[in-house]
């Protein structure tokens, strides 16, 4: 692997960094399992609420699914002090691994009585995806430039969301075909293949030194720095109101259809042309980010978000498929922001700790946002509440747009991990 310190964030022959992050071998294959794990992720998650259904007929059950995988997010302070533990390229090779053996006993769910068995599987999918998120954020910031980590991000988010658009038709087809199992081993297969991914990355680690505090300590520390950093503390408290109103917004989408009147498979048509225009951000966020600077790019993501929430009111075919695409387009700034800020701002040894409480606080309030969504789509009108989320998202891009903070500008590079 080059050694940092020679590359440089704009390449001789001068072309798009979009570019120079693919021909990189590690960004590549870093990408290469995001692909592969994500497909199989985004399979089981549509399938396996449809799985519960078919077994139990309940709605509230089926979304019981969602809370199991998300439940961990809530230790992800803690669930990070794993990654800061160990040498992180073994560890992410190790947690692939485990979840695709404990993916294949989902083979035993066959009726309501061996259900408890999913929702098992779920919650541990749920931990072994904070642990992951956690070392594969702290492996990228020790293999990619820190000029390229903005477009790695975006690519990485391009590369996320174009799974979510291909991944839930191919689940449901395999689904049909060969129920729950099916997807299950195919997921568990997406798992073999990113292992093998990341055996196949050329970093080397030193040992982590041995703590000398006990869990609670070291748990602390990750949450004092991200607290005690006023460059960081405003993006991922935005992230987190983002989030929350992305939630709220989410739960309104079949109410949408209803005054669209269309049926409820009209969705479908709003979250596609939504997934597109968060593939286009991701593509171009690299060069934003430097142009703008992080806090700007995410500033501007809200704003758009919050002018697209509210337009959705107006029971128009093309404008709700417009907002849709501005809404792909405008919520993923704030988190490849947030993302990246945290990568080139946090110590090394601290940054599992850090990236995982991150996500906490940002992702969390999602569940809240998706749970109060639901109850206030039943009791208000859609006329008012998308105007009122997308003003709260205008005074949280408003919050956050005085100050410009060092985490704008890329940070020197971290010494690499050898």
């Amino acid at each position: 692997m080059t050694k940092a310190g020679t590359r440089k964030s704009a390449g001789p022959d001068g072309s798009w960094p979009v570019v120079r992050v693919v021909r990189d071998r590690e960004a590549g294959l870093y990408l290469a399992g995001v692909v592969v794990s994500g497909f199989g992720t985004s399979a089981l998650w549509l399938a396996a609420g449809v799985w519960v259904k078919d077994l139990t007929g309940s709605d509230g059950l089926a979304a019981l699914c969602m809370l199991a995988v998300w439940a961990p997010t809530l230790a992800g302070p803690a669930l990070g002090t794993l990654a800061d533990r160990v040498r992180r390229r073994p560890l992410l090779i190790a947690t692939s691994l485990l979840m695709a053996c404990l993916l294949l006993t989902l083979f035993a769910v066959d009726s309501r009585d061996t259900l408890w068995l999913l929702f098992a599987v779920l919650f541990v999918y749920g931990a072994a995806g904070v642990v992951h998120d956690a070392a594969e954020s702290a492996l990228v910031a020790a293999a990619v430039d820190p000029g390229l980590l903005g477009d790695f991000n975006g690519l990485r988010m391009t590369a996320g969301e174009g799974m979510k658009l291909v991944a839930p038709l191919a689940g449901a087809g395999l689904y049909a075909a060969y129920g729950g199992p099916g997807v299950a081993l195919l997921d568990a297969v997406t798992f073999v293949l990113a292992a093998g991914v990341y055996a196949a990355l050329r970093v080397r680690e030193a040992a982590p030194e041995r703590p000398a505090a006990n869990w609670r300590h070291r748990t602390a520390e990750g949450a004092r720095y991200l607290w005690g950093h006023r460059g960081l503390r405003p993006l991922v408290l935005a992230g987190g109101v983002t989030m929350l109103c992305a939630g709220v917004n989410g739960a309104t989408v079949y109410a949408v259809v209803d005054a669209l009147g269309h049926s409820p498979a009209y969705a479908g048509a709003l979250y596609a042309v939504q997934g597109a225009g968060s593939v286009v951000v991701g593509l171009l966020a690299g060069p934003a980010v430097r142009r703008l600077g992080g806090r700007r790019f995410a500033v501007a993501g809200i704003a758009l978000f919050a002018v697209a929430v509210a337009a959705r009111a107006a029971p128009y075919d093309a404008v709700a498929l417009a907002s849709g695409a501005a809404i792909g387009a405008g919520l993923p700034a704030v988190l490849i922001a947030a993302l990246t800020a945290v990568q080139r701002e946090t110590p090394g040894p601290l940054l599992g700790r850090v990236a995982a409480t991150a996500n906490s606080l940002v992702f969390t309030p999602n569940v809240l946002g998706l749970a109060a969504g639901a109850a206030l789509v039943e009791l208000t009108d859609l006329r008012l509440l998308l105007p009122v989320v997308g003003a709260v998202l205008l005074a949280t891009a408003t919050a956050l747009a005085p100050a410009r903070k060092p985490t704008d500008r890329p940070g020197p590079r971290r010494p690499h991990l050898t």
